[in-house]
């Protein structure tokens, strides 16, 4: 396989960013992630790809709900915010206030719109675990363009 012909061609999947919460309390975190899709209409069903070796996916698996914020066009500093862990402390990730809903995981407050997610099955393979959640909750503070990696100017994938 041309592997330089796989990235192009793999990168040339459109993506936009989100806020993946998970946990509660002081045991909650967020991170940014951007393979997240829409598989079922009845029932609801997304699909997210979460790094296995992070702190996020090790609470993911242990709570099995979490809750997805979409960022909104111009958001790249609050999407890259969470590019790296960031401990809660009063209501907030670092700059940026979250509340919690259904299911208890961290929604970010700045977000246009958001969902939460019962997790019905974990695939581990590869670096990424493919984690299908059934939508239980969702909301939307304002009808917006997503943030996309396009806009950001940078590849995650290939």
């Amino acid at each position: 396989m041309d592997e330089q012909a796989r990235k192009t061609a793999l990168r040339m999947i459109p993506y936009g960013l989100f806020a993946l919460g998970v946990g509660e309390g002081n045991d909650a975190t967020i991170s940014t992630i951007n393979w997240v899709t829409q598989t079922s209409f009845q029932p609801p069903l997304v699909v997210a790809g979460v790094k296995t070796d992070s702190v996020t996916f090790e609470r993911l698996k242990q709570t099995q709900k979490f809750a997805i914020s979409v960022f909104e066009s111009g958001q790249k500093d609050v999407a890259f915010a969470f590019f790296r862990h960031v401990e809660p402390a009063d209501g907030k990730f670092g700059d940026y206030a979250y509340e919690t809903k259904t299911t208890g995981a961290p929604i970010l407050v700045d977000a246009p719109a958001w969902w939460e997610c019962n997790v019905l099955d974990i695939v581990e393979r590869g670096d990424h675990a493919t984690v299908i959640g059934e939508v239980v909750e969702a909301g939307v503070r304002r009808e917006t363009e997503p943030l996309t990696l396009k806009e950001c100017g940078v590849n995650y994938g290939g």
